[in-house]
């Protein structure tokens, strides 16, 4: 399990394992910019599809919302409180490491065949520390993230990372399959009580809510 997340987080960091090739600390895309990103940064490691996920969390959030209570989950969303809104941003962000419960929901629809709102049951998570940031690993389930979280703001983190599917015992690099690639916002939400926030994942939702709370 540790060799799996320090490949991810070597990927997340800079260097793409099998091409050998050392990501540039400026992105292609500002190499106009006046002040380029610091090398490590999440905005000079993440893909141009992830930073416009993040740009754009909020438009995702609402129309994911707008999309499951048109579709007759309102009740369902009400009933979550504060896991469920986005202005319940709390100061501190900071994960500590340590084992977690994790749950995630998945809110508004890409189209036909799947429902507007999934709250699945509970699974296990690990935070640690990895290469001066954390690593943040859901460890059971079908569907896993699996990727580092880098210093944003006072409310907020960023994740960067790939998704684990089914029976598969390692993670893609993190960039080279778009599908796989994930980033979302770490948020506390109350005390002992943070969420993991992925705008417009590659599957099935608008949007997925990821509660994490301290194992134990």
């Amino acid at each position: 399990m540790r060799g799996r997340i320090r490949k991810i987080s070597i990927v997340a960091l800079g260097l793409a394992l099998g091409a050998c090739r050392t990501v540039p600390s400026m992105p292609p895309s500002a190499a106009d910019a006046p002040v380029a990103d610091p090398a490590g940064t999440w905005r000079a490691t993440a893909t141009t599809q992830d930073k416009q996920r993040i740009r754009n969390w909020y438009s995702s959030w609402t129309a994911a919302l707008a999309d499951a209570r048109a579709k007759g989950y309102g009740a369902n969303i009400d009933r979550e409180g504060v896991l469920l809104r986005p202005d319940a941003a709390l100061p501190n962000p900071h994960l500590p490491p340590g084992d977690y419960r994790c749950r995630t929901i998945k809110i508004g629809t890409r189209g036909r065949g799947t429902l507007g709102y999934i709250a699945y049951d509970w699974f296990r998570c690990r935070v640690a520390p990895e290469q001066g940031l954390m690593s943040l690993t859901k460890l059971t389930g079908s569907q896993r993230p699996v990727g580092l979280i880098f210093p944003d703001d006072l409310t907020r983190q960023v994740f960067l990372g790939t998704l684990v599917l089914g029976d598969e015992s390692s993670a893609v690099s993190y960039g080279s399959d778009r599908m796989r690639d994930m980033a979302g916002l770490v948020e506390r939400i109350g005390d002992n009580r943070w969420r993991l926030v992925l705008p417009t994942p590659a599957y099935e939702s608008l949007l997925d809510v990821i509660e994490l709370v301290p194992a134990g």
